[in-house]
């Protein structure tokens, strides 16, 4: 069984990998980067900031975009197809950046 923890209506359930979840968690929330206020549509887009920040591409596992900062022991893991970054590797990116980025809803 593979998939996500999700909080959604005060429940917290394991959501499938599958489309219509992903579809139903990914495509309702964005990443925002809070200082330009620039929705971070890419793993590009989303690495240049990671990289102003002092994080570090991390090649150790081939299967998963990884950053890790030097000054700490956080190491950000993310899936390879930007398709599958969903609210919980958001939420990651979130904790280990505090006022950096936010979660917000697609409108």
């Amino acid at each position: 069984m593979s998939g996500v923890w999700a909080f959604k209506d005060g429940v917290v359930r394991l959501v499938e990998n599958d489309k219509d979840n992903a579809a139903e968690y990914h495509g309702k929330k964005k990443l925002v980067h809070v200082p330009s206020n620039e929705v971070m549509a890419s793993y590009d887009m989303l690495q240049s900031k990671l990289t102003e920040l002092g994080w570090e591409r991390y090649y150790e596992d081939p299967g998963l975009l990884q950053f890790h900062k030097k000054s700490t022991i956080n190491l950000i893991s993310l899936p390879k197809d930007f398709n599958k970054f969903w609210p919980v590797h958001m939420n990651d990116i979130i904790v280990k950046n505090p006022n950096v980025f936010e979660v917000r809803d697609v409108e």
